[in-house]
């Protein structure tokens, strides 16, 4: 289907050259999306999914702490894509306040997504709805670190923005000049919330992913914050109770096509390869998701089976184990906290884990040694391996 660019172009006048941006109109897209067989298909499969992965919240006894995981991993995959070089170990470092293997300001980027997402659904459980207040707070959270905070946290830009090029005049792309923004954000804001029809959840989560990164209503920030969104809009529609999906690993592997993608929509008003790649993703990474938890389940049910066989030291060191699920990169001190034993309970205990080869300890030093639950980590980490394209 021919359709003409989503929205209008408007010509701004400036001092050095005139340039071309794009004011996208409301969603839905008009004319409506073209319901190939294909893409319905891709629809249902991606639901599927996706109700398969929500189960895991009511089926799964450890939950909670696969979303502890599985939230910072769409942290590292959502700010890998923008180029951080920050692992999912180097996070967790950063977390017990050890040293990443890269600079601290990657990983403590990295680690305002994890609070800016929590941020969100502690808004969203506490009843506001998706909106340009929820997204001021959750970027005003994000961007709070020291390369962030001088790019205006949680304030709609007053200035304009491109992508690509040294100039508006030269980019590949101009989002909406700043006077065109409250309209801009009023519009996307009435459709998340269903004014004046309701979308279909997973359709709403696709359409206003391009949407927020065509207005990219701040001056940073917009690629972490459309990612974002996606599990907050599937948490706010009750597709998800728990933000269980790590969209990004798909875009970070396809990013050329990604990118390329999002732009077809703004200049040709190609929602249906757009859509159908959109699915393609969250049917992926719902499914790996799932894989995933099932085999850190597999894991840990093993090594509990292990654990029994110590006797009387069995019970501090299931506690220790259990805590080591939540923090699979950690110290005895943390631990300590964790699980209320005493230092010398949890260090007996990290012995006897290290002699079953549960927990390997990396630092080869005497105080505030960094004990891993070695399996537990390499299977989080598997997807996060190959390199960006």
């Amino acid at each position: 289907m021919h359709r003409q660019p989503p929205g209008q172009y408007v010509t701004v006048s400036t001092a050095e050259q005139p340039y071309r941006a794009l004011v996208p109109a409301p969603l839905p897209p008009v004319p409506p999306v073209d319901w190939s067989p294909q893409l319905r298909r891709r629809f249902d499969d991606a639901l599927v999914a996706l109700g398969r992965l929500d189960a895991i919240t009511a089926l799964l006894p450890n939950a909670a702490l696969l979303l502890y995981s599985f939230v910072r991993k769409e942290a590292v995959l959502s700010s890998q894509i923008e180029g951080t070089q920050s692992s999912l170990a180097d996070l967790l470092l950063f977390e017990i306040d050890e040293q990443p293997g890269v600079p601290v300001e990657d990983a403590r980027e990295v680690s305002r997504y994890v609070a800016a997402l929590e941020r969100g659904l502690a808004l969203l459980r506490r009843g506001l709805p998706l909106s340009g207040r929820l997204f001021g707070e959750v970027h005003s959270v994000l961007l709070d670190h020291p390369r962030g905070r001088a790019k205006a946290p949680g304030e709609i830009r007053r200035s304009q923005v491109w992508l690509g090029g040294t100039r508006p005049a030269n980019a590949v792309f101009v989002p909406p000049p700043a006077d065109a923004l409250p309209g801009c954000m009023a519009a996307f804001e009435r459709f998340l919330n269903d004014q004046p029809e309701p979308t279909p959840p997973l359709l709403k989560a696709a359409l206003a992913h391009v949407q927020f990164e065509t207005i990219h209503p701040y001056l940073d920030g917009n690629g972490r914050l459309g990612r974002l969104l996606i599990v907050l809009q599937l948490v706010a529609d009750g597709v998800l109770h728990e933000p269980l999906l790590y969209p990004s690993l798909f875009f970070r592997a396809h990013r050329s096509l990604y990118y390329e993608l999002l732009n077809e929509v703004r200049l040709r008003g190609d929602w249906e390869r757009w859509l159908d790649f959109f699915a393609e993703g969250v049917q992926a990474s719902a499914a790996q998701a799932v894989a995933t938890a099932h085999a850190l389940l597999a894991l840990v049910n093993q090594d509990r089976d292990r654990i029994a066989t110590l006797g009387r030291a069995a019970p501090s060191a299931l506690a220790v184990h259990q805590a080591m699920q939540r923090q699979p990169l950690t110290t005895s001190a943390a631990l300590v906290a964790a699980t209320g034993l005493s230092a010398a309970t949890v260090n007996k205990s990290l012995g006897n884990l290290a002699g079953l080869g549960i927990v390997a300890e990396l630092t080869q030093r005497q105080r505030g040694r960094v004990f891993s639950y070695r399996r537990y980590v390499e299977l989080l980490n598997a997807e996060l391996e190959p390199a960006l394209s």
